[in-house]
């Protein structure tokens, strides 16, 4: 998969915006303004998602492409490598898994008022 592909199934998902407030090398992926995706674009190899932190474990030990994610909290983030074996179904997966992590720390009245929100599974 690459970074034009990712872009574009973040932006398919409800309420999801994208900025570069961290300067142009970095495309941010928000949803409701808050970020679950951190596409690298001047090395578009890597891509950074947010995590439960019993998962992220779980990934990096299983999986090579996948490590703690530099400049982030490493508890909640992976650094996700796209020159490796990681599928297209399964990176989708995790930008999903991402997006719930992020909506479920919204405030319920965000919830209530988009229910697209959770439709994400």
């Amino acid at each position: 998969m690459n970074i034009e592909e990712i872009r574009e199934y973040c932006l398919s998902l409800p309420m999801t915006s994208e900025d570069m407030a961290f300067g142009e090398e970095y495309l941010l992926l928000r949803v409701c303004g808050k970020i679950f995706a951190c596409i690298a674009l001047e090395r578009s190899e890597s891509l950074v998602l947010k995590c439960d932190p019993a998962y992220a474990v779980e990934l990096r030990e299983r999986y090579r492409e996948i490590e703690p994610a530099w400049h982030w909290n490493k508890r909640y983030w992976n650094q996700h490598s796209l020159h490796g074996s990681l599928t297209t179904d399964f990176i989708k997966s995790l930008i999903r898994h991402s997006y719930r992590e992020v909506v479920e720390k919204l405030p319920g009245r965000i919830k209530s008022s988009n229910p697209a929100l959770l439709e994400i599974s």
